[in-house]
């Protein structure tokens, strides 16, 4: 049976929120058609779908009715239940396979695994209470404690600098099994964006460099003007874990560059990924064709860098004191706007970022960087 899902057919989408959005603007640009599972009735992909079934992550009747419609079915968030996930192959392919998401959504079973399979990571251990929390940071000293489940942009986390804020800071993170890893002294953040297709073809975007502010992405460049080392060794390694795990679809690898030049495996999201949204811009291919390409078994999209690009995210934050002067930003040449259409504008929320290209990486960061901080500067009146 032919694992190619052609032009014309639909896909399903576990997840409507910006990525899954996004992704539906590549699928439709290619002649599919979209259908999607949220808990939200007015999500953020509703719009560009052709259809929402309005359930919950952990509902499996509401998986199975999205792939009974599809063709194959894909997502865009990893806490996806798995019995959901295997309520939905009984109808269609499900890419990545559910045994990548069961690997990759526990962050404790994620670090095992890559553990296991030998690629470089910063030492962690296992805790299940703040007795155990303390002892890893008599052991390991300053740590970020992590929830194996749930938690993103800094949920669910704590930095841990001595035993006796360990009970504070099991409190923080709301309990349950966590993973406290070592505070490692780095010298920049990475990511490398991996896509396999059924058939085994792999293709690789050049790394993006990151920078977090509150373990929040706060702009992401490309290319990042690494060493040619560096860029080497990041790519083998997320071409490695994407070939151990028989991944289908779209894999970002997160990665520490530490001061000794050494790469250690942060985290991994398999699916589109927000250091990636700067390939719209940058790329031949964006991540989101990409894996509009990789789960439906297309022939996969050159990933040439064809202009720098950077992307600044659009915080709840900036909606504070009214609406952002976006007419402001869009002024600066080279740069757009990208809303992800969410109502409710909330501190931290995601609600779009900016993209700005320029002649050097350097330059399209500061071109995105003014960008965002025109959004709420003072009007000047002549005096």
């Amino acid at each position: 049976m032919s694992r190619i899902v052609p032009p014309g057919s639909t896909i399903g989408i576990l997840g409507g929120g910006q990525l899954g959005r996004m992704t539906a603007m590549a699928a439709r640009s290619l002649g599919y058609h979209i259908r999607i599972l949220d808990p939200e009735p007015d999500c953020a992909a509703r719009p560009v779908a052709d259809a929402v079934i309005t359930a919950g992550f952990d509902d499996p009747l509401g998986a199975a009715e999205l792939a009974g419609a599809s063709d194959v079915v894909t997502l865009e968030i990893e806490k996806i239940a798995p019995a959901s996930l295997r309520a939905a192959a009984l109808y269609a392919p499900v890419r990545p396979g559910t045994h990548v998401i069961e690997t990759v959504q526990d962050r404790g079973r994620q670090k095992r695994w890559l553990s296991e399979h030998g690629f470089p990571m910063g030492a962690y251990r296992d805790v299940q209470g703040p007795g155990q929390l303390a002892s890893a940071v008599n052991d390991l000293g300053a740590v970020f404690v992590k929830s194996c489940s749930g938690g993103y942009d800094g949920r669910g986390q704590a930095l841990v600098t001595a035993p006796d804020d360990a009970p504070d800071a099991w409190r923080t993170i709301g309990g349950g099994p966590a993973v406290a890893e070592q505070a490692l002294d780095l010298a920049l953040e990475l990511s490398v964006m991996v896509a396999r297709a059924p058939n085994g073809e792999m293709s690789v975007f050049p790394p993006a460099v990151n920078h977090h502010e509150d373990r929040i992405l706060v702009w992401s460049v490309l290319p990042g003007g690494l060493a040619p080392e560096i860029v080497s060794r990041a790519t083998e390694l997320a071409l490695g874990i994407a070939e151990v795990i028989v991944l289908e679809g779209l894999l970002a690898v997160e990665l520490f560059l530490l001061g000794d030049g050494s790469l250690l495996v942060n985290e991994l999201a398999p699916r589109p990924h927000n250091s990636f949204h700067a390939t719209e811009r940058a790329c031949v291919t964006s991540q989101f064709e990409q894996h509009v390409r990789s789960v439906c078994g297309l022939p996969l999209g050159s990933t040439e860098i064809v202009t720098p690009a950077a992307i600044v995210n659009l915080l709840g934050d900036l909606w504070a004191d009214g609406p952002p002067l976006f007419e402001r930003a869009l002024r600066l040449p080279g740069v757009r706007l990208h809303l992800y259409g969410k109502k409710g504008a909330r501190p931290g929320r995601k609600m779009g970022h900016l993209s700005a290209i320029g002649p050097t990486a350097q330059i399209a960061v500061a071109r995105a960087q003014e960008a965002i901080a025109l959004l709420h500067a003072p009007v000047h009146s002549a005096a």
